[in-house]
């Protein structure tokens, strides 16, 4: 299994990123209480050797974005930190879609001051929005990056055939959906973007509820390898297919490290068909 992954053909990543939405205030609005653990939390991952790092301008809002900056800048050669917009904050917990191309640019060019960059690695579309043409969103997204503004495309949240509209329009180097391994509902998106040598982001990776059950197959064979449920699901989306970059966000070091030791856990045959069964 490698433990990388080439994204976009140029930028090698450690297939376990770090998702940093969680580094603000509840319901993702404004700072965290504490901002010097953030920051803490943030040098600890690259200090883990994670060097994919994952935000968006409307986790804060902005405030990710800021802390990220702060912590890390001036970025280390092999960091690859990815961006996105496409939803609006309009308070805690409210995320309305807005893919106006003229705002997506607006959004671009303020999230590369904010983190501090001449070129955005990865910019993600956060949403497509049904109100516009999604050639238009993509392909403003494209214009950024024939100006040098951005390098690679993202979509998140999309079905096979907006990927392949979306690939019409440019190149599209990864897909973040939601997926873990209680939720497979974007099985044919992992399978096509396999297929196409994109990269798949599964968010909100660590599976929950009944299928993280004490006694339960999870926990069992958690407890087979010494290990947490948690960090088993991420051994099991590793194993999954080759192109999957899990991003599990959390606000305490010490579950960083947890997640981040589950890059150790081989499972065996056995254990990985027991788990896929399990949805």
């Amino acid at each position: 299994m490698s433990e990388t992954f080439s994204l976009g053909g140029d930028l090698t990543v450690d297939r376990l990123g770090y998702g940093a939405m969680r580094l603000t205030g509840e319901g993702i609005w404004g700072y965290p209480a504490d901002r010097d653990n953030a920051i803490a939390v943030l040098r600890r991952a690259v200090e883990l050797g994670i060097n994919f790092i994952d935000t968006a301008d409307s986790y804060g809002p902005h405030v990710n974005e800021e802390l990220i900056k702060q912590a890390l800048h001036p970025y280390a050669d092999d960091l690859v930190i990815a961006t996105k917009a496409g939803l609006l904050r309009t308070g805690p917990g409210e995320w309305p879609i807005l893919g106006k191309p003229a705002y997506l640019r607006a959004a671009a060019e303020a999230s590369l001051r904010r983190l501090g960059v001449e070129r955005i690695d990865l910019f993600q579309l956060h949403r497509v929005d049904p109100d516009y043409p999604l050639e238009d969103q993509v392909g403003e997204l494209r214009k950024l990056q024939e100006e040098g503004k951005i390098r690679h495309i993202g979509l998140s949240e999309v079905d096979v055939d907006q990927i392949k509209a979306a690939q019409a329009v440019a190149p599209i180097v990864s897909v973040q959906n939601l997926y873990n391994l209680a939720n497979r509902q974007h099985e044919a998106v992992l399978d096509y973007t396999t297929e196409q040598g994109i990269a798949f982001i599964p968010w909100f990776p660590v599976a929950s509820g009944d299928i993280a059950r004490p006694g339960g197959v999870l926990d069992s064979a958690a407890q087979d390898h010494g290990a947490t449920p948690a960090q088993l699901a991420l051994a099991w989306l590793l194993r999954r297919a080759p192109n999957v970059l899990p991003i599990p966000g959390t606000s305490s070091i010490a579950h960083l490290e947890e997640n981040t030791a589950a890059r150790s856990i081989e499972l065996t045959e056995e254990e990985f068909e027991k788990l896929s069964a399990l949805a």
